[in-house]
């Protein structure tokens, strides 16, 4: 997908909730890894490479990740390097790296070969969980975080169209139906041609912008060439702009919800990871990284300064 897309976004460089069964800081933030919720000793020993992919997003997990585990006792690195999300993958398969952020809708579809996402992001995720263990890779519970593909409009638009879900368009007079995508996401399956079938949005080509990405979202927050553009669900830019996301009400796009992926053997190893991750991960919402992303894709701050002061600022390292 993306950004992979998602994306992808998300997932993942993907993303359930705490519902599917991880573990939980024990009461009184102590983490039932037997250190407290800023830092232990309970990761000794644990040594590698934390890899990312090559957007914002991705370097942000990334630094968190290594930030997080570190302050538990291990001594790993980030490496935000490699470019394209399948050489991250490879990293992996390879040993490489120790993990990565990946997004499930990525995983299943890219990874595994598979044409038809699973609707519903807890059954996407358990999917893909088990497809995954077969190749020896492990999926730690996800994040509420899901960075698939979606379509906005400005505020102020929405509200004079009276939009606020994708069913909404296909009712629009003809001349408010303008779109701004992307190249690849005009062919995919799971893009263009399929959400048109999917809404039964019928518009003629000249409606139709195509726009590489980064100019999407300042061409939709100005409706000179279109009314929706397609973003990615997570881009800090949707709330800087002043965006509105319309709900994918049909469930058309996969899920692509972010989970931290990494060598099965070494979670054999360390159990403990999984306690720790739990401590961060459950907060890692759609609208939290939105925030985060913005810091750095608006507010030109550097990555790691921002994955280090969220940290901080949740009580997660000292």
């Amino acid at each position: 997908m993306k950004k992979q897309i998602v994306a992808t976004t998300a997932v993942a460089l993907t993303l359930a909730l705490a519902g599917c069964g991880g573990s939980d800081p024990a009461p009184g933030g102590a983490s039932t890894a037997g250190g407290s919720a800023a830092g232990g000793s309970e990761l000794e020993g644990l040594q590698g490479t934390i890899g990312s992919k090559d957007f914002s997003e991705q370097y942000i997990l990334a630094y968190l990740t290594t930030d997080l585990l570190n302050a538990h006792g291990a001594e790993l690195e980030a490496n935000t390097k490699l470019v394209g999300s399948a050489n991250v993958r490879q990293a992996l398969e390879n040993k490489q790296f120790l993990g990565y952020w990946e997004y499930t809708g990525t995983s299943w579809i890219t990874y595994n070969k598979n044409t038809t996402p699973v609707k519903g992001a807890e059954a996407q995720f358990e999917a893909v969980k088990k497809a995954d263990a077969a190749k020896g890779i492990a999926w730690l519970d996800p994040a509420p975080l899901n960075n698939t593909y979606a379509f906005a409009v400005r505020n102020d638009a929405a509200t004079k169209l009276g939009v606020s879900k994708l069913s909404d368009l296909a009712a629009l007079p003809e001349s408010e139906k303008t779109f701004c995508i992307e190249s690849e996401f005009s062919t995919r399956d799971d893009g263009w041609p399929g959400l048109k079938k999917a809404y039964g949005i019928n518009v003629p080509d000249g409606n139709v912008k195509m726009l590489d990405t980064g100019v999407i979202y300042t061409a939709t927050q100005k409706g000179a060439d279109c009314n929706f553009g397609e973003v990615f669900q997570t881009d800090g830019r949707i709330p800087a702009l002043g965006l509105t996301v319309l709900a994918d009400d049909k469930e058309f796009f996969p899920v692509y919800q972010g989970g931290f992926t990494l060598q099965a053997d070494v979670l054999k190893k360390y159990p403990k990871i999984a306690d720790v991750m739990a401590l961060m991960t459950p907060k890692l919402t759609t609208e939290e990284m939105q925030k985060l992303n913005a810091k750095v894709d608006v507010d030109g701050e550097d990555p790691q300064d921002v994955a280090t002061e969220w940290l901080e600022a949740q009580g997660l390292v000292k």
